[in-house]
């Protein structure tokens, strides 16, 4: 069965809305997803079979001139169709990426916690951090723009792009199919990433003009 998104602004979610997504039973429980709808722009849900089966919060923006898809929260159900939630919502943060941005490379940031959430990223060039990679300046300085934007700079380590604390107001959360099939040298990344005591790893990646166009073509 296909999954289904649906995007709306944030001030048109109501407490129906929220009650239905505290239900999935993911990372996030009702206080999270009220905070989400105060804090960004767009609330995208997917259904599958008309079940909600994943929801993303985000904002079109540019910091200092760049065009920005931020993702605030991003959660998937625990289900067999997963992968391909997460592949449908970042489908459509891609398609709002080039109806907002056409013809510009476009910074796509995130907040994430566990190795497994990378799979959001297969799409996306220049990803900051990555495996075998030494952060030169711009890129680390882009790390930075995102921690004040999120609001966690005042526990964030630039060199490991860490948060130590208060990062879980929101972040990408998905769980793999295949945890198996993670790669060590992605799993290395969020070693120091103490997400018991609220702490995230805060990566974003590039989707270049000629990219965006196929991702984000319907």
């Amino acid at each position: 069965m296909a999954v289904e998104v649906e995007t709306r602004d944030c001030i048109a979610i109501a407490e129906p809305d929220l009650d239905e997504m505290a239900a999935l039973g993911t990372a996030f429980g009702l206080a999270q997803y009220s905070k989400a709808k105060d804090d960004w722009v767009l609330c995208t849900r997917a259904r599958v079979e008309g079940k909600l089966n994943g929801v993303m919060f985000a904002t079109l923006e540019r910091i200092g001139g760049t065009p920005c898809v931020l993702i605030g929260l991003l959660t998937v159900k625990r289900s067999a169709k997963r992968d391909a939630v997460l592949k449908g919502l970042m489908a459509e943060a891609y398609h709002r990426a080039l109806m907002a941005f056409p013809d510009e490379d476009v910074v796509i940031g995130t907040r994430m916690v566990t190795p497994d959430a990378w799979e959001s990223f297969k799409s996306l060039t220049g990803i900051i951090p990555r495996p075998g990679h030494r952060a030169v300046g711009e890129e680390r300085a882009w790390g930075r723009r995102l921690a004040k934007r999120f609001g966690v700079d005042a526990t964030y380590d630039e060199q490991t792009f860490v948060v130590k604390s208060g990062g879980q107001s929101g972040f990408l959360d998905h769980l793999s199919l295949k945890p198996e099939k993670i790669a060590a040298d992605v799993a290395e990344l969020f070693k120091t990433v103490k997400a018991d005591k609220g702490g995230a790893l805060i990566a974003h990646g590039w989707t270049m003009a000629e990219d965006l166009l196929k991702l984000g073509k319907r």
